[in-house]
This record gives structure tokens, C-alpha cells and sequence, in this order.
């Protein structure tokens, strides 16, 4: 229970700092219902089938963020090659997919592109970073929970005429392989049973 009352503390932190619910649940790695239980203190009823993510351990040395890069790297060649894919640009999903996709961009000379998710708008590309126009894309964020950030992803990439061939992340909470028909492969599956 004290690790469900750190949770509570750091969403309140957060709240009290200006995040939105959205922003608050991207932060603890926990889905928005459950970010939204956590600032109600726990009062409500638990949402069922949430598992917190905690990345501590990898992101505060680069040297471990680039050895799971490594790893997405391998899937990423090996899709490429099942799938038969050129892939011209990796995408790296505002906050916690960057560095991983720069990681990735930088071990295969890819260009590297950065997309910042919206709750509630489609979200945008960093303009100082590659654009996707005409080029085949691979996606990287860090955890895949309900899929709504790659599902924006998505959407923006096709709208700026880019053409998303794969998703890869380091845990999948879902149980499909792809969103929105675009491949999802990651290094780590996570199931409530």
C-alpha cells in the first residue's frame, strides 16, 4: 500500500505543478483512469487491470537507455526484413520515446523526428526535427497502454502524407500486435490475468 501512497503523492505534485490528468498518467506511466483515481486519493473504486511502470532503473544512465535501444534496434532490422520495409525516419514519441528513438536513428543513420501527443488534439511534429512528408516511419515510445497516443501518432504522420509501416515500444500493456493496422512490436508483454 505505501507504493500506491508515493503514486498518490507524486500525481498531487503534479497536479499542483499545472499537468492535466493526461499529462499526469504519461508521467507515471499509468493510464488516465488510473491517474484520475490517484488524485481522488484512492477514494472511488480502483480501476482494474492497470500496471504502474517504472523506468527509473534505465533512464538515469545512457548507457542502459542505449542497450535497450539495442535491443529495439534488432526488432526493428528484423521486421524490416520479415516485412520487407525501408524506413526512412524514426519518430520519437514525446516524452519518454525520445531518447530511445534517438538512440535507434543515430545505431542505423535514420533521420530522427519528434512528435508531441495532445489529449485532446491530434498533437504535432517539433519542427526542429526531421518532417515524415513521403517517408516510410517507424514509431517509438516506451510503453503502449490503450494506444491512443500511437493511434495520434498515426493520424498526424498520414496526415503530413508520411506512411507509418511499424510501432515498436519496450511494453506492450495491450493484446493486439498492432494499432490501427500498423505493426506493434515490443521488447516486453504485460498481461493482468
Amino acid at each position: 500500500m505505501k507504493e500506491i501512497e508515493i503514486l498518490i503523492e507524486k500525481a498531487l505534485k503534479y497536479k499542483e505543478s499545472g499537468f492535466t490528468d493526461y499529462e499526469i498518467a504519461e508521467e507515471l506511466n499509468v493510464s488516465k483512469e488510473t491517474a484520475v483515481w490517484l488524485l481522488n486519493k484512492g477514494r472511488k473504486k480502483k480501476p482494474e487491470g492497470d500496471v504502474k511502470i517504472g523506468w527509473r532503473s534505465i533512464g538515469v544512465y545512457p548507457s542502459r537507455i542505449g542497450f535497450i535501444s539495442d535491443a529495439l534496434c534488432d526488432i526493428l532490422l528484423e521486421e524490416c526484413e520479415k516485412r520487407d520495409l525501408d524506413v526512412d525516419t524514426v519518430i520519437g514519441i514525446a516524452i519518454n520515446g525520445i531518447p530511445y528513438a534517438t538512440f535507434v536513428a543515430e545505431k542505423l543513420g535514420l533521420e530522427l523526428a519528434i512528435f508531441r501527443p495532445h489529449h485532446q488534439k491530434s498533437g504535432a511534429f517539433c519542427s526542429n526535427y526531421a518532417g515524415v512528408s513521403e517517408k516510410n516511419v517507424v514509431m517509438i515510445d516506451d510503453v503502449v497502454g490503450t494506444g491512443e497516443t500511437l493511434r495520434s501518432a498515426i493520424k498526424a504522420t498520414k496526415k503530413e502524407k508520411g506512411n507509418p509501416v511499424l510501432c515498436l515500444c519496450i511494453l506492450n500493456k495491450r493484446a493486439t500486435n498492432d494499432v490501427d493496422g500498423v505493426p506493434l512490436r515490443s521488447l516486453i508483454r504485460a498481461r493482468v490475468i
